[in-house]
């Protein structure tokens, strides 16, 4: 199911894993099993993907990886199956996702023998990445009635929705706001504005897409699979110049209201 009307969708390149992911979900629509069950299985692939790269299975490796992207396209769409919406499996994908990025970027700094030092940096850099995707892409969702479980401006807990308990959402939101709230706050003071701008056109979506946390996984299962490893964090690094590029064309290009 899709998170925009038919007519804002766009070519979304992180988003590789969902025709797979809906499958999967379609697989246990009608079973016990829940999008947070799901989100805990992409947790597992992720951990078993840092075990094969410790063990220099890196083609092994990746397929777990890419199995994590999968899964974390699964949750969301079971969760549009069942139309069970969740704050709590909305912060706890978001958490996972940002935990094991640090994990993902500290094994490959390992096996590298790299500077930790670059591998923070590489990591902040990941994350703001993904924060100017998920900005822009929630702005849209929000603006054409798509999906709006993720809000714009997390600055409190939401309300709890049907058959969640508002004291885990307290309790979730807080973590999330822990982890994320330096990178929200950045790009959002690096552009104000963009929420009231129109719909942001489809190319300048798919172009933003780059960042979304699927390609970024897939990248580095690209590297692994080609004995890249070592390039994985100084090119995390240089790729973290397009956020400049992103936030400089919505602002000269697709001005706001």
């Amino acid at each position: 199911m899709a998170k925009l009307p038919k007519k804002f969708q766009f070519i979304d390149l992180s988003d590789y894993g969902r025709p797979a992911g809906s499958w999967i979900a379609k697989r246990f629509q009608y079973t016990s099993i829940t999008p947070i069950h799901v989100t805990t299985m992409f947790i597992i692939s992720g951990l078993i993907a840092i075990g094969f790269m410790l063990n220099e299975y890196y083609i092994t490796a990746a397929f777990f990886i890419i199995l994590k992207s999968i899964l974390d396209a699964a949750d969301g769409e079971l969760s549009r199956l069942k139309n069970t919406p969740s704050y709590v499996g909305r912060y706890y994908d978001s958490i996972a996702d940002i935990l094991l990025n640090f994990c993902f970027l500290s094994v490959f700094c390992y096996i590298s023998e790299g500077s930790v030092i670059y591998m923070l940096i590489a990591f902040i850099g990941i994350q703001l990445q993904g924060t100017v995707y998920n900005y822009y892409y929630v702005i849209l969702r929000n603006s054409v009635n798509g999906d709006s479980t993720s809000r714009i401006i997390e600055d409190s807990a939401p309300k709890a929705l049907k058959g969640e308990s508002q004291y885990m959402v307290n309790i979730f939101y807080k973590i999330y706001d822990i982890l994320y709230i330096s990178f929200d706050k950045i790009i959002f003071y690096m552009d104000k504005k963009a929420r009231y701008s129109p719909p942001f056109p489809k190319w300048f979506m798919t172009l933003v897409s780059i960042y979304g946390l699927g390609f970024q996984l897939l990248i580095m299962a690209f590297m692994l699979v080609f004995k890249l490893h070592e390039f994985v964090i100084p090119f995390f690094i240089i790729y973290s110049v397009f956020i400049f590029v992103f936030v400089g064309l919505r602002i000269l290009l697709l001005k706001s209201q």
